[in-house]
């Protein structure tokens, strides 16, 4: 994995946006290409110049998350649990994934596509059982972009405040970028549980 992250690092450095948007896209049918560091090191080029903009390369990584999500749900809508069964194990997809993902869909609805794309390695996998379970387009999208934008504009803003420093950090940076992502799950959880029980009190 760590190879595959490196050699899409330079993919990045080397093609801009469309090497961003290349790499978040197979990010999105369950090939583990790290985004945890590839975001930051996105921001991280910006901060240097080699991305022109913040603003359009958190807008490049979300409509790569968006297109790979796209591939990810047609798969999983005309491939079904055939698919998982026969090639999850080459996107490292299996069937515990799939358990874990129809939890969090039996709990949060459609609320869990936007849970998701903050947990690593489920949020690369998401879309295909949404696909599986045909589930409407228009909150399939929604969720999705709100957690794409959620997710990529945090890890993209840490690499272009570190900037050129980022390179000396990388080491310790998956572990910051997941204490990141943690800490923005148990906000958004907590912040439904508290809307769930002022309501409860609301209808007593």
């Amino acid at each position: 994995m760590q190879q595959l992250s490196a050699a899409l690092l330079a993919l990045v450095d080397h093609a801009g946006y469309f090497g961003l948007l290349l790499t978040m896209a197979i990010g999105n049918i369950g090939v583990p290409v790290g985004s945890e560091i590839i975001l930051p090191a996105a921001g991280a080029l910006v901060a240097t110049g080699h991305l022109h903009s913040l603003a359009a390369t958190i807008a490049v990584a979300v409509l790569g998350e968006l297109l790979g999500g796209t591939v990810g749900y047609a798969i999983g809508r005309y491939g079904g649990r055939a698919f998982v069964h026969r090639y999850g194990h080459y996107v490292l997809f299996h069937e515990a994934e799939m358990v874990r993902v129809e939890a969090f869909f039996t709990r949060y609805g459609s609320f869990a596509i936007f849970l998701c794309r903050f947990i690593p390695v489920l949020r690369g996998i998401v879309a295909i059982p949404a696909g599986i379970a045909r589930m409407a387009l228009v909150p399939f999208y929604l969720w999705t972009a709100l957690g794409s934008l959620g997710f990529c504009a945090a890890l993209i803003y840490v690499g272009h405040t570190l900037g050129k420093n980022f390179g000396v950090i990388v080491p310790a940076l998956h572990r910051f970028s997941l204490l990141i992502i943690i800490l923005l799950v148990v906000v958004i959880v907590l912040y439904f549980i508290l809307r769930r029980r002022a309501a409860a009190r609301n209808e007593i």
